[in-house]
């Protein structure tokens, strides 16, 4: 089974965006986790009894709660792929971000174990019985878990597996971990200093830091975290370079999971335009647009006038205006609407994340419209900032 996922892994390297590759690796990452963390954990363990070390016994429980979290990985990864139905019409590819939280806490659970042990290790320092077989043994652990934090890192990078990462980032603690225990190890043998409690207490506060960054990342994405901005940019970039599309604002990445994303966004085309024509523009740079990022996408049309003198003159005014802000704000589907005593200024106005309070800049808005044509009346709504990027022009 390794072997078949090996060669699939190797086969696909550039196909990452397609579910049963991302399955294939996911599957790759958790068996060969198991397999590795078992087989550490069993001589840890076997080392820290026969050398009375809590520091190498906590080593070995920790590398055995990674076998756990690499079986969650495979039943999230797993699960993941089970196929839409009517209670789950947009897929089950959250649950692996369930899967990561779950070796989160896991990892948690140990490490304040592993904490405990410390502590006993400190009140009641005893000096551990190590040898040198035993050095070499857990040099050769720390170099495996080095390897291992770079293989989950590469598949999980490749495929935006929220698991996979917890599990380079939890590899990566762990060999810092077996370093301390080699210096524990050290000191005991060359000096008779009996610090292996301070060692394991030291190991437990980094699978709690380990813990922490993996609870941290995954709750962020269960929440609706910041989006990828290099992502959001592609998207815009490429929308702009099709014929008839002015702007892009309100561009909106839906997470349904990793390699399950969705887009919405809105262009602005000259309200004289072609509809049909148009239309044609708009469908063709949706296909495009989600066959080269993998990501489905739909464009709302907005319409704007770009032949009315008097429309295109208080746009400008307003527009110069609101970039002088500090922060700078941008207007979008702006309309001049004349009415008999006053002439609405229909607009909105992109919010970066740092903006202030709205009514505070909704007033100050008017109040500059007023110096323009203090018939101006200004009409606005607030739209988010999710990519806090400035909007492309053609020529970029």
């Amino acid at each position: 089974m390794i072997a078949w996922l090996i060669k699939k892994f190797i086969n696909n390297a550039e196909q990452t965006e397609n579910q049963e590759v991302r399955h294939a690796y996911g599957k790759l990452g958790a068996l060969a986790g198991m397999a590795l963390n078992l087989l550490l954990s069993s001589v840890k363990i076997l080392l820290g009894l026969l050398s009375g070390s809590v520091a190498i016994a906590a080593d070995g429980v920790n590398n055995l709660s990674d076998a756990g979290g690499s079986l969650i990985s495979l039943i999230a990864v797993q699960m993941a792929q089970k196929p839409n139905d009517d209670e789950h019409p947009f897929g089950h590819g959250r649950i692996e971000y369930l899967g990561a939280l779950a070796v989160g806490i896991l990892i948690a659970f140990f490490g304040v174990e592993l904490l405990s042990s410390g502590i006993k290790g400190i009140i009641h320092p005893q000096l551990a019985s190590f040898s040198w077989l035993t050095v070499a043994l857990l040099l050769v652990g720390l170099l495996i878990k080095l390897w291992m934090s770079r293989f989950y890192r590469a598949l999980g990078s490749k495929t935006d597996n929220l698991t996979l990462m917890a599990a380079a980032k939890d590899s990566l603690s762990d060999a810092l971990s077996t370093g301390a225990v080699v210096l524990s190890a050290l000191a005991a043998l060359l000096f008779h200093l009996p610090i292996d409690g301070y060692v394991g207490a030291a190991v437990s506060l980094l699978v709690l830091k380990a813990a922490w960054d993996v609870l941290k990342d995954t709750v962020t994405r269960l929440l609706g975290g910041q989006p990828d901005r290099e992502t959001g940019k592609q998207l815009v970039k490429m929308l702009m370079n099709y014929p008839g599309i002015l702007g892009v604002h309100d561009l909106v990445l839906h997470d349904y999971g990793p390699g399950r994303s969705m887009a919405s966004v809105h262009a602005e085309i000259a309200a004289d335009s072609d509809l049909v024509a148009i239309h044609e523009v708009i469908d063709t740079a949706e296909r495009e647009i989600s066959e080269k990022l993998g990501i489905p996408t739909c464009v709302h049309m907005d319409p704007i006038l770009t032949r009315d003198e008097k429309t295109e003159t208080a746009r400008a005014q307003m527009a110069e205006y609101l970039s002088s802000m500090n922060p700078p704000l941008q207007l979008h589907d702006f309309r001049r609407v004349p009415g008999e005593r006053n002439i609405n200024l229909v607009f909105d106005v992109l919010l970066p994340p740092e903006a202030g309070e709205l009514n505070a800049l909704k007033n100050g808005i008017n109040a500059h419209a007023k110096t323009l044509d203090p018939r101006y009346r200004c009409v606005i709504h607030f739209d988010r900032d999710y990519f806090s990027q400035n909007k492309k022009s053609k020529e970029e």
